[in-house]
């Protein structure tokens, strides 16, 4: 096996991830498909949700979507970096971020693989309170 065959489905991943980015616009086309409302309302309603989202991370606060993922603020710590095109130390203020945490739900989806199979849900026992509201999934 060369190392083009070992590189090869690797590559096919990467170019699938990098074929379409989705706009406000193609989500507010989409809710009009899918209900039939018209596209200014749709695109309306897409807003609005976006609006509300962003808000909420604004007044630092985590969004949590079940079945979708999470928005989590983080506190990074001051620390020291380096500029790339001198090589000269630099200090990397503290700040605050936002990274997002897909669901196991999505990370299966986006792996082409079945929730039920997917390994990150291997073991995991359907206990009571598994399952608790505002935990994103």
């Amino acid at each position: 096996m060369t190392q083009e065959d070992l590189l090869s489905p690797a590559r096919d991943i990467a170019d699938d991830a990098n074929s379409k980015t989705t706009t406000r616009a193609d989500l507010a086309e989409a809710v009009h498909h899918k209900t039939g409302l018209g596209r200014t309302e749709s695109a309306k309603y897409v807003e609005m949700v976006l609006d509300e989202i962003f808000e909420t991370i604004a007044a630092r606060e985590d969004v949590k979507l079940s079945s979708f993922g999470a928005f989590l603020i983080r506190a990074k710590r001051e620390r020291q970096g380096r500029n790339p095109k001198t090589g000269e130390g630099a200090k990397i203020t503290a700040r605050l971020v936002v990274s997002f945490k897909p669901s196991n739900v999505l990370r299966a989806r986006i792996n082409g693989v079945d929730e039920a199979e997917s390994p990150t849900d291997a073991g995991k026992s359907k206990r009571a309170g598994a399952g608790k509201q505002g935990k994103a999934r």
